[in-house]
């Protein structure tokens, strides 16, 4: 049985080890653009130039599943189209291309690999009292700005969102936007509907404008097309629609996991990414196993928010991912969001969710 995983990241990868511990007979093999394991949440350490991001996806997966270095085309009637020409068959695949960033014209994507190495590069020839103006209120604009701050105290950098720091409430907002204050990020909290290095500025919704030598563009939305382009029933964000058992609805042969799966009541992230693959790989160990599967448990515990190296915050919530009013802060925080970022490449790599 050939089973493809279209995609490399937290869900990708998890599904692919897990495929050959769960599905025994499984020729797994592993389509993904670049021969690098991204770790995503690691992203805007790579702007700010303290980590960078990324191990040999070889090291990542377990032997005896084969690396397609490679774009996809398309998906079509149990075959996958390589972009360039090539196909690959499958009995089943996993789509789990995850989400991407849609820049302004004049900004620089810290959400995407590509895009952290433009911003790096760019951040770096950088002279003191420049201007980075990071575009986003959530919490990649909270950890790019905080980064930034921290590794590059000479420059002036500027948060500008709708809200800032909203995916948090109460106390554990009120310390996110302490530890903006502290590392002298200014805040803005207005819409930016233009912006470019050569005019130097970012223009605002409410009319007026803002000096920029840098902007860069910390919104995580939608994501690649390749499941409507495959002819896949997609939601208005582009996402595989699924049923309770991850499976798509347009074709039961496909799982699709991670950002890119339209599951109710699910957020971008790896709290999302680990979970929904380990299920997915679960549920095709039953089918063809000639047991029933089991419906997806959408479960969250928390939103963790670095603020610098030894700074995070992390806010519990409930199973339905609404808010608590715990929280961790400070070094303790930290720590937290730490071993939740190893677990879920730990977690990748063995095959299994926590």
């Amino acid at each position: 049985m050939k089973v493809l995983v279209v995609g490399a990241g937290y869900a990708g990868t998890l599904a692919a080890n897990r495929l050959v511990k769960k599905v025994k007979g499984a020729e797994v093999t592993v389509v993904n653009p670049r021969a690098e394991f991204v770790e995503r949440v690691r992203l805007h350490q790579r702007v700010a130039g303290s980590a960078e991001a990324a191990r040999p996806l070889r090291s990542m997966l377990r032997d005896g599943i084969e690396v397609r270095v490679g774009e996809v085309e398309k998906v079509s009637e149990g075959t996958l189209v390589l972009a360039g020409g090539g196909t690959l068959p499958y009995d089943h695949l996993f789509l789990a291309v995850g989400s991407t960033a849609r820049p302004l014209p004049g900004t620089v994507p810290v959400g995407t690999w590509e895009g952290a190495g433009q911003a790096r590069a760019a951040l770096a020839a950088l002279p003191a009292g420049a201007h980075v103006t990071v575009v986003g209120g959530g919490a990649t604009g909270v950890e790019t700005a905080t980064e930034v701050a921290e590794q590059r105290p000479d420059l002036r950098v500027r948060l500008v969102g709708e809200r800032i720091a909203d995916m948090l409430s109460g106390k554990a907002r009120a310390r996110a936007l302490a530890a903006l204050g502290r590392l002298r990020v200014d805040l803005v909290e207005d819409i930016v509907t233009g912006a470019g290095a050569a005019e130097g500025e970012v223009r605002l919704r409410s009319g007026g404008s803002l000096p920029a030598d840098l902007v860069l563009w910390a919104v995580v939305s939608g994501v690649p097309p390749l499941a409507a382009d495959s002819g896949l029933d997609v939601d208005a964000a582009g996402r595989a629609v699924v049923d309770p058992y991850l499976r798509s609805v347009s074709d039961g042969r496909i799982l699709a996991v991670g950002d890119c799966a339209a599951v109710p009541g699910a957020r971008f992230g790896c709290q999302t990414a680990g979970p929904q693959a380990a299920h997915a790989v679960d549920v095709l160990a039953r089918l063809v196993a000639g047991r029933e599967p089991k419906p997806y448990p959408l479960r969250y515990v928390g939103r963790c928010v670095s603020l610098g190296r030894a700074d995070a915050v992390m806010q519990f919530t409930h199973l339905d991912d609404s808010l608590r009013t715990a929280h961790l802060g400070g070094r303790t925080g930290a720590r937290a969001k730490e071993l939740i970022v190893r677990a879920a490449a730990f977690g990748s790599r063995k095959g299994f969710s926590g």
